[in-house]
């Protein structure tokens, strides 16, 4: 059981009445429980779904940032982060059989180099948040400065998002399941 309550429109009628209209216009509805969860804090989740938006909208192709995210996932065992993400991965091209690869893409014939770079590098700033020289030079061969930085904002934002669904306890939707 989540460790706060999952907030709704009827909870907060009349006073977050604006920020459950932007979620409902900018997110999926049913709204996901870590949004409902973080409406207890509604100023910060008013700036949290602006940030989002920007990392959104990186440069780096939603392909290999999904890549990054749902490497993200798998490292930390986040089956909320995986679930939420598979379908994104799929809409930005990966395949069914590459998604169950994602946890052994080191040793998959399924990914390209550009591929294995990105996850590698999402894998590292994950377990061991510093990136070595040779992960950060392997990804640098395909992104540039721009696009580096964006992915490593990628993944260091869904990364945050790990710990507040571990840390309030945040359960996968039923839709999910």
């Amino acid at each position: 059981m989540a460790r706060v309550k999952y907030l709704q429109r009827s909870d907060v009628a009349g006073v977050e009445d604006a920020l459950f209209d932007r979620l409902e216009k900018e997110r999926k509805v049913p709204t996901a429980n870590i949004f409902r969860a973080m409406a207890n804090a509604p100023r910060i989740l008013d700036q949290f779904l602006s940030y989002a938006n920007a990392i959104r909208a990186s440069s780096i192709s939603p392909k290999l940032r999904e890549m990054a995210i749902l490497t993200v996932g798998h490292c930390t065992n986040s089956e909320y982060e995986i679930a939420h993400h598979q379908s994104h991965g799929l809409k930005a091209g990966l395949s069914e059989e590459q998604l169950k690869e994602i946890p052994d893409f080191e040793n998959s014939p399924l990914f390209n180099r550009q591929e294995r770079a990105v996850m590698a590098f999402a894998k590292e700033s994950t377990l061991q948040v510093n990136v070595s020289d040779a992960a950060f030079a392997r990804v640098a061969e395909f992104l540039d400065e721009q696009q580096l930085v964006e992915l490593t904002l990628n993944v260091a934002w869904y990364n945050s998002g790990v710990r507040i669904m571990g840390g309030l306890k945040i359960e996968l939707e039923d839709s999910y399941r």
